[in-house]
């Protein structure tokens, strides 16, 4: 990339927005195709206040926060009279806040889903069940650790995203771990399945584990379902709005299960087992990377992640050394350009 491109791509990565000033005399100077004078803009940038500004669109793309933004996402108003479009936008903002907070603070990316640190608002506070001394806006917050609240994936925005109109799902937030968080693949369903067992949440079968067992005896459903549904059943204490519950239909939930042979009593025992998971780490590496070249990694960048990943690793997870990392990497400053022969449709 010439200098100027670098600029732009810089800036949008790192901080959401145009170069500033000081970014685009360094890149009319050419100092943005010099190793060392793109060191010291990194640096500045990474110090910058506007870096939470990058984090924060990097992790909503990641999240699929945009379906909060857009109004996609929809509850029973009857069953959820709590549920209104400013909680769930007080709800992102929870955790986009937590996120920024402990990445800027250098904290190991892997405890974002053991932390028991985050920002609530008094609106949140009344589906948490907790107390909000503050009327209007925002304050820090630590759940008890009782609570059963450890980590992004107890927070209302998950568990409200990842479930139905009327009830949670145990597969829907299984299948955003593996596929989010782990980079694994989660088979499509066969086509005519039968999810009426699933759906029927007054029938005998009380619990969604009750339902699910009795679904995957079915060969057809048991390939991606054993993959999803022991992450999801985790979090079954947490109904469709996030709200903390014992019982389903009267009955007790069973929370228990075990993530790849690691096993967990609940939500909080899954957060540890997914914190340690060896998947977690280069699974973001990955998702950084394609974030910020605008594509897919290619075979050949095999080596780049490795390297990237024994970086982020002696880091300690550090976020911004894996910014800095990914960055500099030739993945990042370099372009095939455009497929002029594709787009005339001659020979690649």
């Amino acid at each position: 990339l010439t200098s100027v491109a670098m600029a732009a791509r810089l800036s949008y990565l790192l901080w959401n927005t145009t170069p500033d000033a000081e970014l685009l005399d360094a890149a009319e100077n050419g100092d943005l195709v010099n190793r060392f004078l793109l060191e010291e803009q990194v640096e500045r940038m990474l110090a910058s206040p506007k870096l939470e500004t990058g984090i924060r669109a990097m992790f909503a793309d990641l999240y699929d926060f945009k379906q909060f933004d857009d109004g996609l996402v929809r509850k029973d108003a009857t069953l959820f009279p709590a549920y209104t479009q400013t909680l769930v936008e007080e709800a992102k903002e929870q955790t986009l806040r937590t996120i920024v907070a402990h990445l800027i603070d250098g904290k190991d990316y892997r405890d974002l889903f053991t932390t028991t640190e985050s920002f609530l608002t008094r609106r949140l506070g009344v589906v948490y069940r907790v107390p909000v001394p503050t009327p209007e806006g925002w304050e820090p917050y630590e759940f008890e650790s009782d609570s059963g609240r450890e980590g992004l994936l107890t927070q209302i925005s998950f568990n409200v995203l990842h479930s139905h109109p009327g009830r949670s799902s145990a597969t829907l937030r299984g299948k955003f771990v593996r596929e989010v968080l782990l980079c694994q693949d989660v088979p499509t369903p066969p086509a005519n399945i039968d999810f009426s067992i699933v759906e029927d949440t007054s029938g005998v079968l009380l619990t969604a584990r009750d339902r699910l067992e009795a679904h995957v005896s079915n060969d057809a459903c048991a390939g991606c379902h054993t993959l999803t549904d022991p992450i999801g059943l985790a979090l079954e204490q947490f109904d469709a709005i996030g709200m903390y519950r014992e019982r389903e239909n009267g009955a007790f939930i069973d929370p228990s299960g075990e993530l790849d042979g690691v096993p967990y009593e609940d939500a909080a025992g899954m957060g540890r087992a997914l914190r340690d998971h060896p998947s977690l780490g280069p699974c973001l590496v990955r998702s950084l990377y394609r974030f910020a070249v605008g594509r897919d990694v290619v075979p050949g960048e095999s080596e780049l992640l490795s390297f990237l990943n024994e970086r982020f690793e002696a880091s300690e997870h550090q976020f911004s050394d894996l910014l800095r990392q990914v960055v500099l990497s030739d993945g990042f400053r370099t372009t095939s350009g455009p497929r002029e022969a594709e787009e005339s449709g001659g020979e690649s």
